[in-house]
């Protein structure tokens, strides 16, 4: 590829609303939902993907594409090689591939026919399972399946085995709006306006201090709002931190004396136009033992508001507008892309990742 081309690529790859980030973790699914001897399609990036647990019990991902003539792998099921090993074997002909992504197997063939199988593959993505968790590893090179150089992202506060709540949203935008608008701290009082959290009328001045943490920034740990009612049904004097780190990762992990919740929300690209948002939470609080079904019911209704709003937008980014963003409202939009750009770049020049974000104290009002 030519100089200039490439520099075009590039910024394909890093303008905001187009592009994703490569050789990085993104969260897949929970663990509990890889179930032994299954396997799924799922769309990441723009690829078909399966994600299946083995017999054995490992997980595997692969492109979810036969080489042979194009059937989802996902549609077949798990065979026993000779050596004990499990294979995937697509449904139009019985080809088999092992974990790796090698073809063990063509059934067609005869005896006579020399065809050197393992140097047929499929794609292999690196799989890492932690917290309960499954992340998938997606790399710039479709030909690179070596083991990442990072294990995948923790969380504090995973706490009392299965999270306590799990929701799940598609929404129909990129993944860069569906992170900026997971991190604007100005829209609450206008489309979260309800008596449990906040109300137009309950605005006010805040003023928060924010640090660089390892691929992304943290509002250090503070005492919440007080118009941010829902924090009251905790009791004592809760405090809470609050992160986002790349691809798409926000949490909040508050303490109330030796209590914990953490409510970690991911972002999944499926494709350039919608995203996943799974959102999940634990805690060892016995308030979610005693008021669960109001809480999951406050979640999901938060939730739907965000997909209504975001729908509403597309409304007005279908004819591609310029965006005003202001500080300090926007700074967090603006950090992203700033951490997007030196992580493509940091790729692309094969360095460490070097975190832009200098310590700031943030004010405006919500």
């Amino acid at each position: 590829m030519a100089e200039g081309d490439a520099k075009t690529a590039q910024r394909e790859k890093t303008a905001f609303g187009r592009g994703f980030l490569t050789d990085i973790w993104y969260f897949a699914a929970l663990s509990a939902e890889l179930k032994s001897g299954r396997m799924a399609r799922h769309e990441i990036m723009g690829q078909p993907v399966l994600l299946g647990r083995t017999p054995d019990g490992a997980s595997i991902a692969l492109r979810d594409i036969c080489p042979h003539r194009a059937s989802p792998l996902s549609a077949g099921r798990f065979a026993r090689e000779a050596d004990g090993s499990a294979s995937v074997e697509c449904p139009y002909h019985g080809w088999r591939f092992a974990a790796d992504g090698a073809c063990v197997a063509i059934p067609s063939l005869t005896a006579d026919q020399a065809l050197d199988t393992e140097r047929i593959r499929v794609r292999r993505y690196p799989l890492a399972e932690s917290q309960g968790m499954v992340f998938i590893w997606m790399a710039a090179d479709p030909r690179d399946d070596a083991a990442p150089p990072s294990p995948p992202p923790s969380f504090p506060g995973v706490v009392g085995g299965r999270p306590k709540l799990v929701l799940r949203r598609v929404f129909a935008a990129h993944i860069d709006h569906a992170v900026v608008g997971l991190m604007d701290p100005a829209h609450g009082p206008f489309v979260h306006r309800q008596w449990w959290w906040r109300t137009a009328a309950s605005r006010h001045a805040k003023s928060k201090r924010f640090e660089s943490s390892p691929l992304g920034f943290t509002m250090v740990r503070h005492a919440p709002s007080s118009n941010s009612r829902a924090y009251g049904l905790l009791g004592g004097a809760p405090m809470t931190e609050i992160s986002f780190a790349l691809p798409g990762l926000r949490w909040e992990h508050v303490t109330v004396g030796r209590r914990q919740v953490l409510a970690l929300t991911c972002l999944t690209p499926l494709n350039e136009t919608t995203t996943a948002i799974t959102q999940l939470v634990w805690s060892d609080h016995p308030i979610f033992a005693i008021a669960a079904p109001f809480i999951d019911a406050g979640a999901r209704r938060f939730l739907s508001q965000d997909g209504d709003v975001v729908d509403l937008q597309n409304q007005g980014l279908k004819y591609d507008p310029p965006l005003i963003w202001i500080d300090d409202a926007d700074r967090q939009a603006k950090w992203y892309l700033s951490l997007k750009r030196e992580w493509a770049a940091s790729r692309r020049e094969g360095r460490a990742f070097a975190n832009p974000i200098e310590a700031a104290t943030l004010q405006w009002i919500s």
